[in-house]
């Protein structure tokens, strides 16, 4: 009776406690909600807005930007199906998973062999992987524009195996991909690195004194401890990979058009500012539901080990 006299004033005083740490969180709420919600409603808004007649959008209810997608209004008013918006979309997914899969091929190793370096040889390989992020990302595609083009170091050491003079490697798909790939893999290898230093070594020596070689080890050892930081770098690749505006348009040289530069055209020389957000929230609502399946996917793996 007298534990149960004492405790009862304890808990109302933590509660109290409780509710005020909570309000001690409401500035960086507001802030967050501020700077995160608030453009991703107000691109919302627009997307369901009117086009206007020069350009930008005025306030209203149409579902036009998004119908635009897949139909086009015909000289008769019907809807015709057009596929061309369809496949800059395909298109996209295409690059990015491919970009994604390359990145993570390159990555494993890299990052294994990092983690495999004695202390200070290891914080310098770290420090190299991330040099690129120290220049601005359009001067790291220039300097790819140098490498292909025409006279450029790869066309010409390509010319001593029979490649014809004047060879340019620039205005196609894969010197797109060459620049994605570029860009982002230094955000697959430091979370894949940070995974595989965590990984007790006595069971990759376990896996070998049972007779299995290298690739059995990577396979049923390596890649199943080091899943949640393989998870991590594939969504640090694949969604900003999908809304990549830079390399499509310099490396590609606008020819194969991505979501990306689909939506800056539509804000710039297209004039269509609903068409444009409505692609963007497509963009968002698919990237948050791969995020979603990812998550719950790790959620039940957890649960299940």
């Amino acid at each position: 009776m007298s534990d149960a006299g004492h405790a009862s004033p304890a808990v109302p005083r933590r509660r109290r406690a409780l509710n005020l740490a909570y309000l001690g969180l409401v500035p960086s709420w507001l802030l967050m909600g501020f700077a995160l919600l608030m453009p991703i409603m107000i691109v919302a808004a627009v997307s369901v807005s009117t086009r206007g007649a020069y350009g930008g959008f005025d306030w209203g209810f149409d579902l036009t930007g998004y119908r635009q997608i897949l139909f086009n209004e015909g000289w008769t008013g019907e809807m015709e199906f057009t596929p061309q918006y369809l496949m800059i979309i395909l298109r996209t997914l295409l690059l990015a998973a491919v970009t994604t899969i390359i990145c993570l091929s390159l990555a494993v190793p890299v990052a294994y062999y990092i983690a495999q370096q004695p202390a200070r040889r290891k914080s310098l390989m770290v420090y190299l992987v991330t040099l690129p992020f120290w220049m601005s990302m359009i001067l790291r595609v220039y300097a790819w524009m140098i490498i292909l083009g025409k006279d450029g170091p790869l066309p010409r050491f390509l010319e001593i195996f029979g490649a014809p003079q004047g060879l340019s490697l620039m205005y196609n798909d894969g010197a797109t991909l060459a620049a994605m790939v570029y860009t982002y893999i230094p955000l697959m290898v430091l979370p894949v690195f940070a995974s595989i230093e965590k990984l007790d070594g006595t069971l990759i020596e376990a896996a070998h004194d049972l007779y299995g070689n290298r690739w059995v080890t990577l396979r049923r050892v390596i890649l199943p401890l080091t899943a949640p930081g393989i998870a991590s770098g594939a969504i640090l690749v694949f969604v900003p990979a999908l809304g990549a505006v830079l390399e499509p348009i310099l490396m590609g040289g606008g020819k194969q058009m991505m979501m990306g530069s689909l939506i800056q055209l539509q804000f710039g020389g297209g004039r269509n500012w609903p068409f444009g957000s409505a692609i963007a929230v497509m963009l968002l609502v698919f990237v948050m539901i791969v995020l979603i399946v990812l998550a719950r996917r790790a959620a039940l793996n957890e649960a299940t080990t």
